[in-house]
């Protein structure tokens, strides 16, 4: 290593202080998106154990009490549970569209050839769960549930992948996240038309003008993050108060995010070496146009990122971390008795994550293969198709999300308790199976 080498390798990096030894690991396990698995199996957790413990009352209300606020004759003033099903999850979906977005431009699913076998498959693993709860349930009260089983968790799903670590191939490991990305298109589009009632449409107006407005700043090359927050706020409302559940509009704007950075490398470069320039020369002596330099060089290498990138880097903390447990504290606890394993509507969702999800994916999955359509990974048997089918069977967050919308009082209850079951059983047959088909080495 040359002496030059030395000198840019020391001055690379950041002055260190004490701190840093505490906040940089901390950093580190913020951006593992495993670990949000498994702080979301803890706060579920939390909560089956507070909402059946002495303290259940005031657990369970505290998530029914409201606040809002008023604005003349208008007031939006809503329970703890709506503001985080309604408000902190369109953040969530925003995210979820973010990763739609990411795959289809970028990713696995922007080759249809490669993307072929995951459509196919979470076409199957999710027809096949909506048609066993509704068989189940046609003429109940809880006939609208249909749509519960038909979406995958990502965060459990990525954390029994880390669990199995490298005894899984890595193309069985792609396959298993497009197709949870497919599953939650599907769950959005079930949100969008199944579950919206009531609909005002000069409230979707309002929506719509927004999608409008936020296309047209694109187009006229505005780039205050602060604008585009103002608008999504807008769009947000219209949706909210149209009667479209208020999270399609996260995931509209996620799906709008530019995933070109505004500000190419070869630009930064240049932007970079002038700048140098100028602060090697007489510029370093005036700490006001050295300070331009420094800010016109911090703004540049900000936006060599994409907007797309930067949202999803920044975020997946507050997601992963606050937004998911939050949702799970104020949706997971239920009161459960032994009875409750046995109510119909939570067998039938037992039946349709369980059994509907690996049935549905193994069955398309063949048949997309063996028409032509589609072609297996390499490295991946029809053994262990059957192991990430079971593995897509769980289906917690977006499950507990829509039988919310569809079904409420002791139904709810009962879905939950289905959920909850359904989605440990598809977790540990899953791992099971994929640790017993692992490919001999």
């Amino acid at each position: 290593m040359t002496e030059d080498t030395k000198i840019c390798d020391e001055l690379s990096g950041l002055p260190s202080d004490p701190i840093d030894s505490i906040v940089d690991p901390l950093k580190r396990f913020l951006h593992i998106e495993s670990t949000s698995g498994i702080v979301l199996l803890v706060a579920t957790i939390l909560a089956l154990i507070l909402a059946n413990s002495p303290v259940a009352e005031g657990f369970l209300a505290l998530w029914k009490k409201t606040f809002g606020f008023r604005i003349g004759e208008f007031q939006m003033n809503y329970s703890f549970q709506h503001w985080i099903n309604d408000f902190l999850m369109a953040i969530f979906f925003f995210v979820i569209g973010l990763e739609v977005k990411r795959e289809l431009v970028l990713g696995e699913l922007r080759d249809i050839r490669r993307a072929a076998l995951p459509i196919i498959g979470a076409i199957g693993g999710m027809l096949v769960p909506a048609l066993i709860y509704f068989a189940l349930q046609h003429g109940s009260p809880a006939e609208r549930g249909w749509g519960i089983p038909m979406a995958t968790d990502i965060a459990f799903v990525v954390g029994c992948l880390v669990v199995l670590g490298s005894r899984i191939p890595n193309s069985l490991r792609v396959m298993l996240l497009s197709l949870a990305i497919v599953d939650d298109i599907g769950a959005i589009l079930v949100i969008a038309i199944g579950y919206t009632e009531n609909l005002n449409l000069n409230a979707l107006v309002l929506g719509l003008l927004g999608i409008a407005c936020l296309l047209g700043l694109m187009k006229l090359g505005v780039r205050n993050i602060a604008v585009y927050l103002g608008v999504a706020l807008l769009i947000w409302f219209g949706f909210h108060e149209s009667g479209i559940h208020a999270t399609i509009a996260g995931v509209i704007v996620g799906l709008l995010t530019p995933t070109r950075a505004w500000i190419s490398e070869g630009r930064l470069h240049k932007i970079v070496n002038r700048s140098m320039c100028f602060l090697q020369g007489e510029g370093w002596s005036s700490s006001s146009e050295r300070y331009a330099a420094l800010r016109r060089m911090e703004r540049a290498a900000r936006k060599t990122i994409s907007p797309l990138e930067r949202f999803e880097t920044d975020l997946h903390p507050w997601v992963g971390f606050v937004i998911m447990p939050v949702f799970a504290l104020a949706n997971a606890g239920v009161t459960i008795q032994v009875s409750d394993f046995t109510n119909p509507v939570a067998i039938a969702v037992i039946m349709g994550l369980f059994v509907g999800k690996p049935v549905g994916i193994v069955l398309f999955s063949w048949v997309g293969v063996k028409s032509g359509l589609a072609k297996l990974p390499e490295g991946v048997n029809w053994s262990m198709i059957t192991g990430g089918g079971f593995l897509a069977g769980i289906g917690f967050t977006m499950a507990i999300f829509i039988a919310s919308l569809a079904l409420d009082g002791n139904l709810l209850s009962a879905a939950k308790v289905g959920i909850l079951a359904g989605s440990v059983l598809s977790a540990v047959v899953g791992v099971i199976l994929l640790i017993l088909f692992q490919p001999k080495r």
